[in-house]
């Protein structure tokens, strides 16, 4: 495990370092800085031309399509200096982060001309259209289907958890498009276009008053016979490879949003008294102790991403597993701290103690909560942590492929 970057990585730093400090609002780096709802989206409209304009959209994708075409450490750099500064990174996860490389991996030609541009401009809005009501974890039981109509593939089905599908404008969505071949080989990745008859959008609010998954309807939906992303029947392993970019974004940077907010938990212990609590103390000791492991495990990550080649067989299983490992570890972590959380604010824990000028998850970004269910910070941070153990793969799941692609443990029945 490196510890230290090289010089020119830090060099690259001082150059991110400073775009930011020149390109973030006013008053941007103050505690105090509060951007209002209705402000917002307007705001992120011209951050997103000032990201394409200063070269940072997308900044890892090849010269060829617009890119900067940042080497590893460069991009990790890139990730770390937005994150640090509490920035948005990208103008839509879902396009920048996921479909985009899977497009550009997998796509044709056409594809890329059509989409890459779109995306790199930010002119574009995905959501990710997996998961259905009974397909969750076991993605490969899906049953959304698309048959092919001439020119056009025609849906059929349900997803759920689609986030952002309310705001999309093309979903990358995975049809069973062979009712009569093996699961695995029956699945079609497609890029279908969101706004048109047979799209039903319906949002699901959510136990902390946001609302932005939703579940989706597709009813004799249409979608261009072109907008296939790799071969017919071979979307399964384009899906690992979008899956890939989700959970291999955030090596070094995942542990901040949790290193804030245990900054948080200990400063409501300081300031009503449980922090003399030599319970809480040990509690307080062992969360710093995990968020120290995250942040080792993700240094480890990325040491073996650089090493790459040079690594042995049993070096490239273990870096395999730590991905399954992380998720599993972080997820269950945040669930036990967001319970010291509650178990800190005592009595005032069990009301809603927040208001609508205040973020709602430290760490996730400015999230405004909703005037509606003021919840506090750590109350909203506290509700989603129950998701986590879920969404991404379960923590059960991720024992599995620990158990059977590391251990070598026969198969679960």
């Amino acid at each position: 495990m490196e510890l230290s970057y090289p010089p020119e990585a830090e060099a690259f730093r001082g150059t991110v370092r400073s775009w930011l400090e020149d390109n973030l609002p006013e008053g941007w780096f103050r505690p105090d800085f509060v951007q209002r709802t209705e402000e917002r989206a307007e705001w992120l409209r011209s951050w997103n031309r000032k990201l394409v304009d200063g070269g940072w959209l997308c900044a890892t994708w090849p010269k060829e399509y617009g890119g900067r075409g940042l080497t590893t450490m460069e991009a990790v750099v890139l990730a770390e200096e937005f994150n640090r500064a509490g920035a948005p990174m990208r103008g839509d996860f879902f396009g920048d982060t996921l479909v985009g490389p899977t497009i550009l991996q997998w796509g044709t030609d056409a594809l890329k001309n059509e989409f890459i541009p779109k995306i790199m401009r930010g002119e574009v809005a995905w959501c990710q259209g997996f998961s259905e009501p009974d397909s969750g974890s076991d993605l490969a039981s899906l049953r959304c289907t698309a048959t092919l109509d001439g020119d056009e593939w025609v849906v059929n089905g349900q997803k759920i958890w689609t986030t952002q599908g309310f705001q999309a404008d093309y979903a990358f969505l995975l049809c069973r498009t062979d009712p009569d071949a093996p699961r695995h080989k029956a699945i079609s990745y497609l890029l279908c276009p969101m706004r048109q008859p047979g799209v039903e959008v319906r949002r699901i609010k959510q136990i902390d008053g946001g609302a932005e998954f939703c579940e989706v309807f597709f009813t004799d939906a249409r979608c261009p016979r072109e907008n296939v992303v790799g071969a017919v029947n071979g979307g399964w392993k384009v899906a690992m490879t979008t899956l890939g970019f989700e959970r291999g974004t955030s090596a070094t940077t995942g542990y901040r949003r949790f290193a804030k907010e245990l900054d948080e938990i200990i400063a409501a212990a300081t300031a009503n008294g449980q922090s003399h609590d030599p319970l809480t103390r040990q509690r307080l000791a062992r969360a710093w102790s995990h968020v120290q492991i995250m942040r080792i495990n993700g240094l480890r990550s990325l040491t073996g991403v650089l090493k790459g080649k040079s690594l042995s067989e049993e070096q490239r299983r273990g870096l395999s597993a730590l991905s399954a490992l992380n998720k599993m570890f972080w997820s269950e972590y945040h669930q036990e701290v967001m319970e010291l959380a509650i178990d800190v604010m005592g009595p005032a824990g069990q009301i809603l103690t927040g208001s609508e000028r205040e973020e709602m998850v430290p760490g996730y970004g400015r999230r405004i909560a909703p005037a509606d269910y003021p919840a506090s910070a750590l109350q909203s941070s506290f509700f989603f942590s129950r998701s986590e153990t879920i969404w991404g793969g379960t923590a059960q799941i991720q024992r599995n492929i620990v158990g059977e692609r590391v251990l070598g443990l026969p198969r679960d029945a």
